[in-house]
C-alpha cells in the first residue's frame, strides 16, 4: 500500500517505514552470511550487550552524501554503523557497532561523523564508551575524507583516555585504520577464531616480504591475546565477549570524577575461617618450588570472584579485578608457576598498563609479590628491558589511589623496589613470615661475597651450604626491612584478608596531589 505522506497517518506510517529500512540496512543475503559464520549483526550485538529495552538509537537516518563511483545509487540509512545510548546493570553507556553488512563495514564520512558524535556525547555526559568493531578499513570511494574522519576519531579516543572508560570489542576482521581506535582504548576483547586485527593483510605481506601467513596466525584473537598483548580477553564466542564486557563495566566508574560502583556496602565479619588458615601452609619449604598465586588472590576477594585481564599474555604476572567488601580493587601479582614470577619486558608493560588504568579510574591497587628479579638474557637487554621495565616504576610512582602490597616470599633486588614497594609510594606494605627481602637470593649472594673463601676451602660445597643458611637466617627474611620501616607489619598468612579490609577502610579518605604539570614523560 502506498503511503500518503500528506496526512498525519501517512507521516506516522512513513516514519515506521524509514525505521524499518534503517533496522534492515544490510541485504538479507549479507545478514544470512553473517549468521552462517556464527556471528550476530551489528544491531543484534548492541541489543545483547545492553540491558533489555534500554537502547536508544541516535542518527539512525544519517546517510552518506557521496556521488562518486555510483555511490549515489545506494544510500542506506545509518551508513554502516549503529550508534546510541543504553544501560548495563542500570548504568548509562554510549555504544557504536560497525555493520559489516553495509559497504563491508568500511568507514566513510557520515559513518565517521556518527562515531565522533557518540564519543563527544559520552565525554559530555561522563559515561563509558563501548565500540563494537568489524570492518574493512577506509571507504575507498569517498577518498581522503575517510582518512580525515579516522584522525578525528583517534583524537577523541585520546582526549577521552583516562576520563571515561573506553572498551573495544573486535567481532570480525578489523583492518587498516579500523585497528588504531581500539588500540587507543582501555580494554580490547576478541573472539577466538572469528576476530582478526592487522594493519596489512596476508596478501600484502606475501607481496612485500615473501612471508606466508594465515589471517589467524597474523592477527587472530589468540595471537593478539597471547603474543602481541593487543587483546585483553579472548572470548570463546560473541556471547562470551559481550558478557565479559558487562562484567568488566561493573568494576569501573562512569568517569574519572566518580568512584567505582559499590554493590554491597555492609562491613564484613573479620573472623578468621578455615579457608583463611589454608594460606598458612601454602608456601613450600623449598624456595624454588612453585605455587599458584591465584589461590591467595581468590582467598582475599569477595566470593572468590576474580575477573582476570590479559590472562594469556605474560603469564608470569597476574592482573585483574575483584571486590573486597563490595568495592572494586585491582590486583597485580607475580605468578611463581611461570618463569618463577620473574619480571620481563612483557610482564612489566602488562602490569604498568593495568596500574595506570586503575589509577585513572580511582580503583585501589593490591599487589602480591613473589619475584626473584628481572629475567636475565641478551634478548631482554637488546629489546629494551631498561626502558620498558621502567614503565612499571613510573606507573606505581605516579599512582595516587590506595596502594597496598603483600610480600609472600621472594622480593629480590630491583624487582622488589618495582613491585609496589614503600619506596615508590605504597601506603601500606605487609609481609608474610615466609618473605625473603634482600638484594639477591642466597646462592648468588654467597657466590659473590665468599668467592675467594670458597675457592680455598677443603670442601667448598659444604661451606657454600653453610654460608647460604647463614645468609638466609641473617638477611633473607622480612624482619630487616621491618626494622627499617619498609614493611609496616609482618602478618600471619591467615590474617591477610582481614588486614587488607582494615587498611582499605582507612584509605577510602586518602587524598594525594601530584605536582602541577602538563603531563609526565613515561619511558615509551
Amino acid at each position: 500500500m502506498e503511503i500518503d505522506i500528506h496526512t498525519t497517518a501517512g507521516k506516522v506510517a512513513d516514519l515506521g517505514r524509514r525505521i524499518n529500512e534503517a533496522i534492515h540496512a544490510g541485504s538479507a543475503a549479507a545478514v544470512e552470511k553473517q549468521h552462517a559464520k556464527g556471528k550476530m549483526t551489528a544491531r543484534e550485538r548492541v541489543l545483547a550487550l545492553l540491558d533489555e529495552g534500554s537502547f536508544a538509537e541516535l542518527d539512525e537516518f544519517a546517510r552518506h552524501r557521496s556521488t562518486s563511483f555510483g555511490m549515489d545509487a545506494r544510500r542506506p540509512y545509518g551508513d554502516g554503523v549503529v550508534t546510541g545510548t543504553g544501560s548495563i546493570h542500570g548504568r548509562p553507556v554510549c555504544v557504536f557497532s560497525q555493520d559489516v553488512t553495509v559497504f563491508g563495514g568500511a568507514l566513510g564520512e557520515v559513518y565517521g561523523e556518527k562515531i565522533v558524535k557518540i564519543i563527544d556525547f559520552a565525554l559530555k555526559t561522563g559515561c563509558p564508551l563501548i565500540g563494537i568493531n568489524e570492518g574493512g578499513g577506509a571507504r575507498i570511494q569517498e577518498g581522503v575524507v575517510s582518512l580525515a574522519l579516522y584522525g578525528e576519531i583517534f583524537r577523541r579516543n585520546t582526549r577521552a583516555s583516562g576520563v571515561i572508560p573506553q572498551i573495544s570489542l573486535i567481532m570480525g576482521a578489523a583492518a587498516g585504520g579500523h585497528v588504531y581506535s581500539p588500540a587507543l582504548t582501555d580494554f580490547v576483547v576478541m573472539v577466538d577464531q572469528t576476530s582478526q586485527m592487522f594493519i596489512t593483510g596476508p596478501e600484502v605481506i606475501k607481496t612485500v616480504t615473501g612471508e606466508d601467513v594465515t589471517m589467524e596466525e597474523l592477527g587472530g584473537g589468540r595471537t593478539h591475546s597471547s603474543r602481541s598483548g593487543n587483546s585483553h580477553y579472548l572470548a570463546a564466542d560473541e556471547t562470551d565477549a559481550l558478557e565479559y564486557v558487562r562484567d568488566l563495566i561493573s568494576y569501573l566508574p562512569q568517569n574519572n570524577l566518580e568512584d567505582p560502583p559499590v554493590y554491597d556496602d555492609a562491613e564484613v565479619d573479620l573472623t578468621i575461617t578455615d579457608h583463611d588458615r589454608r594460606l598458612d601452609h601454602l608456601i613450600p619449604d623449598a624456595a624454588n618450588q612453585p605455587y599458584d598465586m591465584r589461590e591467595i588472590i581468590h582467598n582475599v576477594l569477595d566470593d572468590d570472584e576474580f575477573l582476570e585481564v590479559m590472562q594469556l599474555f605474560a603469564a608470569n604476572v597476574i592482573t585483574g579485578f575483584g571486590r573486597i567488601e563490595g568495592r572494586p580493587i585491582g590486583i597485580v601479582a607475580n605468578q611463581p608457576t611461570n618463569f618463577a614470577g620473574c619480571l620481563d619486558i612483557d610482564a612489566s608493560e602488562k602490569a604498568a598498563r593495568f596500574v595506570r588504568t586503575c589509577d585513572a579510574f580511582n580503583i585501589p591497587v593490591l599487589t602480591f609479590v613473589d619475584v626473584p628479579g628481572f629475567l636475565p638474557g641478551v634478548g631482554q637487554e637488546h629489546q629494551g628491558i631498561i626502558r620498558r621495565g621502567a614503565k612499571l616504576i613510573y606507573a606505581y610512582a605516579e599512582a595516587t589511589v590506595p596502594l597496598i602490597t603483600v610480600i609472600t616470599r621472594k622480593a629480590y633486588g630491583g624487582a622488589y623496589v618495582v613491585m609496589g614497594s614503600k619506596h615508590l609510594g605504597a601506603d601500606v606494605n605487609f609481609a608474610w613470615p615466609t618473605a625473603q627481602i634482600a638484594v639477591m637470593g642466597a646462592q648468588g649472594a654467597v657466590n659473590i661475597l665468599h668467592r675467594k673463601t670458597l675457592q680455598g676451602a677443603e670442601d667448598p660445597e659444604a661451606l657454600r651450604q653453610e654460608l647460604i643458611t647463614q645468609y638466609d637466617d641473617e638477611l633473607a627474611n622480612p624482619y630487616v626491612a621491618a626494622e627499617r620501616g619498609y614493611i609496616d607489619q609482618v602478618i600471619y598468612p591467615h590474617e591477610t584478608r582481614a588486614q587488607i579490609i582494615r587498611v582499605l577502610r582507612l584509605l577510602r579518605s586518602k587524598r594525594e596531589q601530584l605536582p602541577p604539570k602538563k603531563h609526565g614523560n613515561i619511558p615509551l
